[in-house]
This record gives C-alpha cells, structure tokens and sequence, in this order.
C-alpha cells in the first residue's frame, strides 16, 4: 500500500457508522424545535422586511422597497444619477428583460454569454454594474441567497463595483434554518449557493476597514413588496 492507500484506509476505518433514516428524522425534529421556540411561529411578512432592510442597512448596502410594477424605473434613475455606463444582467428572466426595456439609452446593457477567458479585460475594464435577482434572504442576517447559474454565474454579483440584488418580500425568512428547511436544501443541495450580506470589505491591511478589496465596493437591494404603488421606501423613508 502507498500512502495515499494507507491514509484513505484510515480515514474509512474512522468513518462513523450509517445512522438509521428514524434516528437521522429524530435529529432533525429536534433542531426544527430548538429553533422554532425562538423565533415567532409565523413572522409577519412586513416584519421579516423590515428586518432584512434593517440588517443590510447597517451592513452599508443601500436598499430600496418597491412593487413589481415600478422597480425597473426606480433603479434604472438610481443607475442615470449614479452615471452607470454598462451593465452586466441576464435578459433570459423576465427581471432582467424589465430592467433593460427601462434602462435609458445612455446605459449599454451586456450578457454573460461567452467563456470569460474571452472577454476577461472587458468585463473586469468596462462594466460598471452587475444585476443578479436572489433566490431568497434571511431576514435576521440582511444575507441575500443566490443560486449561480449559466445565465448569472458568481462573476456578475463578484467583478462589477456595483453589485444590484433584487429579493421578493415573500422568498424572505427569519433566519438560516427557515430558509433550509422552507426550501428544503436536504432534499438536493445546489452545486453552488453565494450568501451576500453587504458590499464586500476587509481589515487586513494594518485593521483599517476597507471597501471593495475582494469584490463589489456597493451593494444595492431592491425588496420587492406585493401591495398597491402607495410608499416606495429608500432605507425606508417614503419617497
């Protein structure tokens, strides 16, 4: 045996028996306890918003509240004030095609349909946005939950300086064990999930916090609320 044998043959030896399918439900049974006792059996919608907007607020993101009617208008004026140039965003779903029919014509849209290595300097040079729409948020945290794919992989929440999430209020849940056992993760676990709780920052260099050192220096969220066109809040001021 080589060492790489002899290690792996260690290693199965150590491996803990097969844990029977009623004792594994038992485990889960007890979590599920351990954590609802904690929180509210059924959190209010406008209370896990609220706590969401709250948290990535005091992340530094900048967060907007909008229906699914006016928030391709709200963001594509933030992007004109903010002189956003070219952006980044996957026309395939029916959110990225919205925000792209509103866009102004100064605002040159690009998607991700190339292998990087073909395209690297322009998109780490050139684009000054990128939008991504969450597969869910946990509320308590202010962490957006994204599931990578063609269309929207890490690189457009990662390169661009600007990083544009867009989260519906009713895929929001009040912590991370919500959110498991809600979207049932056991069940299949993706390839890949990025947990984005605020504009990427460090404090390596001599402890002074920076933004921007390993990804996106802003982080704009955009909660989108299922109630009539009244109050379209910015860190929740009406507008």
């Amino acid at each position: 045996m080589n060492a790489r044998e002899r290690m792996l043959g260690r290693l199965r030896a150590a491996a803990p028996a097969q844990i029977a399918e009623d004792r594994l439900q038992q485990l889960d049974q007890r979590i599920d306890m351990h954590y609802d006792s904690r929180r509210p059996a059924r959190p209010e919608a406008a209370a896990l918003v609220e706590s969401m907007q709250a948290a990535l607020v005091a992340s530094h993101a900048e967060v907007f509240r909008a229906t699914e009617r006016t928030w391709p208008t709200l963001i594509a004026q933030r992007l004109l004030s903010a002189n956003v140039k070219r952006m980044l965003l996957d026309t395939s779903r029916a959110e990225g095609a919205a925000l792209q029919q509103a866009l102004p014509s100064s605002i040159a849209t690009r998607t991700y349909d190339q292998p990087i290595e073909s395209w690297k300097a322009e998109l780490f040079d050139t684009i000054d946005a990128g939008f991504t729409v969450a597969r869910s948020g946990i509320a308590s945290t202010g962490t957006l939950v994204l599931a990578p794919d063609a269309g929207s992989p890490r690189t457009m929440s990662l390169v661009p300086p600007l990083h544009i999430a867009l989260v519906y209020a009713h895929a929001l849940h009040a912590d991370l064990h919500a959110a498991m056992r809600a979207e049932q993760w056991q069940a299949g676990m993706p390839t890949n999930l990025v947990m984005i709780s605020g504009p990427s920052k460090t404090s390596d260099i001599q402890q002074t916090l920076a933004y921007g050192a390993h990804g996106p220096r802003e982080l704009w969220v955009v909660i989108v609320e299922h109630q009539a066109d009244t109050a379209i809040g910015t860190h929740g001021d009406a507008a």
